[in-house]
């Protein structure tokens, strides 16, 4: 089996280039508010979108403490990260690397720009999902892959200790 060194910041790195590279293509084909339409009428659409807060919009024109935040959160994973890679934990890794690599994208936009590139647009009925980017998926399936870590950790931890606690119980039925 081939074993990739520091795979997490592989991952990191993709989703950084692959996020970037769509921001980019999307900027310089698509005009602002622009509705591609790619999967029916309003399901998917691409379309320009310039965001100068956080997620869904909220917290408008405050780029100085999305940098600091962030800047804060990459120095954590990266240390996590370094605390953890002879852990033997994938899905941890894996999400991380995910976050970290999507913080830095959108971070870049931020930094450059004072606001970040979105343009995933998707309709489910009459709801219109907040328009995203490829860096906040990134973040998304990176925080959902270590929820399933802490999971399957506290599953692991609680099944180690219920066979322990059976195991106990069989031996002293044993002994009488």
């Amino acid at each position: 089996m081939l074993k990739v060194k520091y795979y997490y910041y592989w991952i990191a790195l993709f989703v950084f280039v692959i996020d970037y590279v769509t921001k980019k293509v999307i900027v310089n084909y698509v005009a602002i508010d622009e509705q591609i339409h790619v999967l029916g009428n309003h399901f998917f659409i691409i379309t320009l979108h310039h965001n100068k807060g956080a997620a869904f919009g909220i917290l408008q024109e405050q780029t100085l403490l999305f940098i600091t935040i962030t800047l804060l959160v990459v120095a954590g994973i990266v240390w996590y990260m370094v605390k953890n890679r002879n852990s033997g934990k994938a899905l941890l890794l894996t999400g991380l690397g995910l976050v970290l690599g999507g913080a830095f994208g959108n971070f870049l936009d931020r930094a450059l720009y004072g606001q970040v590139v979105d343009f995933l647009q998707f309709t489910f009925g009459s709801y219109v999902f907040p328009i995203f980017n490829l860096a906040d998926s990134g973040i998304v399936c990176g925080v959902g892959l270590i929820l399933l870590d802490a999971i399957l950790s506290m599953k692991n931890e609680n099944g180690d200790s219920n066979e322990r606690n059976k195991q106990s119980e069989h031996d002293g039925q044993q002994s009488i």
